[in-house]
């Protein structure tokens, strides 16, 4: 993974975990449902915090299931839903370390271009389509990870000079912009 310093509008040891740990990074990413992105990318480093550790893939595969619950729900819980998100960052990191040696880093290395990786992504538990599409745009806009043909793969999401996504987002304006796409979007939708 390139060296890479998210400025998402988070705390910034949040962002420094996110940066340096692909598994923070992909468990950020599941969690972006359903909840504002500053919580969804702010969990993985509070997860951390009660742990005591960055936990690894199989660390958490391994968890046990009612114990992960607990974690995922005490206050302030991790997500909307805790025990349906602790469920599935615990199926993600199931299907990291069998596929993926639990190195989630893996998940994107080697990717021979873009159609590969956005199918190794969209493979994930919980991954749709649109999902493993902004997944792809984020590993490649903010992460250096650009094999031939990412943008396509990422679809409206790899456009350069869009804000559609947490793909886009470096700081408070540009997360302005994307809020104002997404709300675009839910107007669209209900017309």
């Amino acid at each position: 993974m390139s060296a890479m310093t998210l400025s998402l509008p988070i705390d910034a040891e949040a962002n420094k975990l996110l940066s340096t740990d692909p598994l923070a990074l992909l468990i950020g990413m599941v969690l972006d449902q359903q909840i504002p992105l500053e919580k969804a990318f702010s969990s993985p480093f509070v997860l951390a915090q009660r742990l005591g550790h960055a936990p690894t893939a199989a660390e958490l595969a391994e968890f046990d299931p009612e114990g992960l619950i607990a974690i995922f729900a005490k206050p302030p819980a991790l997500h909307r839903f805790p025990k349906a998100m602790a469920a599935r960052v615990q199926e993600v990191c199931r299907a990291l370390v069998e596929r993926y040696d639990g190195d989630a880093a893996k998940l994107w290395d080697g990717a021979e271009n873009g159609g590969e990786l956005l199918k190794r992504v969209a493979s994930l538990p919980g991954f749709g389509r649109q999902k493993s599409q902004i997944f792809v745009a984020l590993l490649g806009k903010q992460y250096g990870v650009q094999p031939a043909g990412w943008r396509e793969a990422a679809g409206g999401y790899g456009v350069e000079g869009s804000y559609k996504s947490v793909a886009d987002i470096v700081d408070e304006q540009s997360l302005g912009k994307v809020r104002a796409y997404k709300k675009e979007m839910k107007a669209a939708a209900k017309a």
